[in-house]
């Protein structure tokens, strides 16, 4: 029975330690790419509980914590899937999250002229991975360092650090800007200047809350208001003009 007991006990942490040389070798496979973001922190986070877990007296509440950390990254990271709509003049959001700004602003990085701008707020709580909202290639991508300010507050595009995309499209131009925000800290990209992509196809993500821009041209009818929330990929938040 002892014996039994035993190897009950340190069952756990074994299957701790097998998880995290897991999730490093999916990350080394490069199997999925947000589940590739993830893996550092799951690791870590197992080889914490598996630690815990071996600690006197106190071992089942602290071994609570990396694990409730654990299913939080793990839901964090979710990728789901996503089928944009069929509509060729329907163009999607580029994140999940709340619309906080419909407006008018001159475009900062590329054009320097007047867009139409779409901001999508993203909580702790919102899959974080970005989706291109048309058809089209990616002509410039330009990191801006900056600081990391509450990206709720209109103007901290232009302060906090981020990443802007010219997408070139048969439509015409568009750009998006992943904004890092007061508890997000990296901004990922996938795909690199060059590439084709079609709607709704993932191109990167920001860790940790944080904020997408999607910039229009003027002649495109925007059909979201702030506060409305919106799904990367899925949700039409403008149109093109009628050919």
């Amino acid at each position: 029975m002892d014996s039994l007991r035993v190897v009950v006990h340190w069952l756990f942490p074994a299957l701790m330690i097998a998880a995290a040389v897991i999730y490093y070798l999916a990350r080394r496979a490069n199997a999925n790419r947000a589940f590739g973001e993830a893996a550092p922190f799951l690791a870590a986070l197992s080889i914490a509980a598996a630690a815990c877990w071996c600690l006197p007296d106190l071992w089942m509440t602290l071994t609570f914590l990396p694990l409730a950390l654990h299913l939080y990254v793990l839901y964090f990271f979710r990728d789901p899937f996503r089928l944009p709509p069929a509509d060729r003049d329907a163009i999607v959001s580029a994140a999940d999250g709340k619309v906080i700004f419909v407006d008018e602003v001159v475009e900062p990085a590329y054009s320097r002229q007047k867009m139409k701008r779409v901001a999508v707020f993203l909580s702790v709580f919102d899959v974080h991975v970005n989706r291109l909202p048309y058809d089209g290639t990616i002509k410039k991508i330009t990191h801006q360092p900056g600081k990391f300010l509450d990206a709720r507050v209109p103007d901290i595009d232009v302060q906090n650090e981020a990443m802007n995309w010219l997408v070139a499209t048969d439509r015409g131009d568009m750009v998006i800007r992943q904004i890092a925000g007061l508890i997000a800290r990296r901004i990922v990209a996938w795909a690199k200047e060059g590439d084709t992509l079609t709607v709704g196809e993932r191109f990167g993500m920001i860790r940790f809350g944080s904020r997408t821009d999607v910039y229009l041209p003027l002649d495109c009818e925007v059909l979201v208001k702030p506060g409305e929330r919106v799904k990367g990929g899925l949700t039409v938040i403008a149109r093109w003009p009628r050919r």
